[in-house]
């Protein structure tokens, strides 16, 4: 038995020491191996977690190896940090606002150390779902350290060796740095270390427009920084619609966040505390002086240390470990899930992911009883002000895969409730099967989008259209009657000049 190495979370204070003694104790003491595992599971985050502790309240025998933090990145530098981050500078833009509710705005006053600090707390009191100590107590063998295939049919741990008749790979993706000269001696933050700030930096550059960068970039701007954001691309939220792209972007701009677009950074220069990006953008050159820079953009699977060529599990450096349609690797009885081997890199994808996994693994019978990752229908949102969310396919894919659609489209300054609200800008929008009431995807812009884009996949996994979320009595008022509203336009689609006529006969003849 061999006791976990300690980690040091920064900054160490009482809410990351009691954060640090959940997710990977100082003095944890791993068990004595089990002579056979059923499932081997590395990696400790969501899809690990969910894996192991499903797979052992089913009855199998489980093992789970993490090197870091339990948790992963949802827990400790992904979802929980940064919605805590937007949800305090949401109240700090509320008072900025105020006035348009006939309340006297005025400036807040931003205490940056207690935003991070309120996130530091609310990240260690959310730590106990994902604690060494939960998980054993619920049947599976926490073992702390790096694991790494010895063979086929095992793993070693802190010199433990664990056998297994099925692995799972959850290794997750990190944070990259992009090859840009001077950057690395610079320094610069990702998602992994920006939350362990306690000093708002006055100037803070932000490299890509994505979902990460843009929902960090307005927090950080509401909470009192300037924002620059530089993005190769020519819009915010790039793979997104473009015109919900567009309403955040304009949102954003007008509370003060500059967007540099098609934007080619030179190099990175570093002098007396001050970073200097050297860009050049539409033919310009220009040097923009911050004191911080993040990188919102860039993640790299976590495949290295693991063997994985010893024992055959093909791997693609940038798209992580190969898999088929079942979540199998290139060795069948080892297989993979989440952020290490997905292009979908969501906490709610790895969960799924960890579904399919348990079944395939553990419950299917050579092809019979297998789950398909294809199968899955995925929704997801960019957490900025608006929301965006989104599920399904865009538009221009349908028309790739030769489908056509029709597109119903309801603003929100038409829903009254959106009115009322102070939330005009934005809008539903629901792509169907031309001809047929079937969605094949839609985008939600508004505040949030989020929540109400979960009617739509609901409406989608189990085959129902448009006609069914119109059948549905919606509570009035509420902004997610816009989703009733795209529901009637398809409806009011269906009346045809000749049904028309012969209802318009039918009520003469009924007067």
């Amino acid at each position: 038995m061999t006791e976990a190495q300690p980690i040091a979370i920064e900054p160490m204070d009482e809410h990351n020491q009691f954060l640090r003694d959940r997710v990977h104790p100082s003095d944890w003491v791993n068990p004595e191996p089990e002579p056979l595992y059923n499932l081997v599971v590395i990696g400790g985050g969501t899809a690990g977690l969910i894996t192991s502790i499903v797979a052992a309240g089913l009855g199998a025998k489980v093992a789970l190896v993490e090197r870091h933090l339990m948790g992963g990145d949802c827990l400790n530098v992904g979802c929980v940090p940064s919605k805590c981050v937007i949800a305090s500078s949401r109240v700090a833009a509320a008072f900025r606002d105020a006035e348009r509710y006939g309340i006297a705005a005025r400036e807040p006053e931003v205490d940056f150390a207690a935003v991070m600090e309120r996130l530091r707390r609310i990240r260690a009191g959310i730590s106990e779902v994902d604690s060494a100590q939960r998980f054993k107590e619920q049947g599976v063998d926490v073992f702390l350290g790096e694991g790494v295939f010895k063979d086929a049919r095992s793993v070693e741990v802190g010199g433990a060796v664990l056998r297994f008749k099925r692995a799972v790979i959850a290794t997750g993706a990190r944070a990259t740095s992009i090859p840009i000269e001077g950057l690395e001696d610079a320094g610069f933050l990702t998602n992994e270390s920006v939350f362990s700030l306690t000093e708002r930096p006055a100037r803070l550059a932000v490299i890509g427009a994505g979902p990460i960068g843009c929902e960090l970039a307005q927090a950080f701007r509401r909470l009192g920084s300037e924002v620059t954001v530089l993005e190769m691309m020519g819009q915010a939220l790039g793979r997104e619609d473009p015109d919900a792209a567009d309403i955040v972007q304009r949102k954003m701009e007008a509370e003060g966040v500059r967007f540099i677009f098609n934007c080619a950074i030179q190099r990175v220069g570093l002098e007396d505390g001050t970073r200097t990006l050297y860009i050049e953008a539409g033919g310009e050159e220009e040097a923009v002086a911050v004191d911080e820079i993040l990188i919102g953009a860039g993640r790299k699977p976590n495949v290295e240390g693991l063997n994985l060529e010893g024992v055959g599990v093909d791997v693609d450096p940038r798209t992580g470990v190969k898999v088929n349609d079942h979540l199998q690797t290139t060795v069948p009885h080892i297989y993979a899930a989440g952020d290490v081997c997905m292009a979908w890199k969501f906490t709610h994808a790895a969960d799924v992911a960890a579904q399919i996994v348990i079944q395939n693994a553990l419950f299917s019978v050579g092809p019979f009883g297998k789950r398909k990752l294809s199968g899955v229908i995925m929704p997801w949102a960019t957490y900025t002000e608006p929301e965006v969310a989104h599920v399904g396919l865009y538009e221009h894919e349908a028309k790739e895969k030769g489908i056509e659609v029709e597109t119903f489209i309801q603003r929100f300054d038409e829903v009254d409730r959106a009115i009322v609200d102070g939330e005009e800008d934005g809008f539903v929008k629901v792509h169907t099967r031309k001809g047929s009431d079937k969605i094949l995807g839609a985008t939600i812009v508004a505040k949030n989008a989020g929540d109400m884009i979960s009617e739509v996949t609901v409406a989608m996994v189990n085959g129902l259209g448009l006609k069914a979320i119109a059948s549905a009595i919606h509570p009035y008022p509420t902004q997610a009657d816009a989703l009733k509203r795209v529901a009637v336009q398809y409806n009011k689609t269906r009346l045809k000049p000749w049904v028309a006529n012969v209802l318009r006969r039918w009520m003469s003849f009924r007067r």
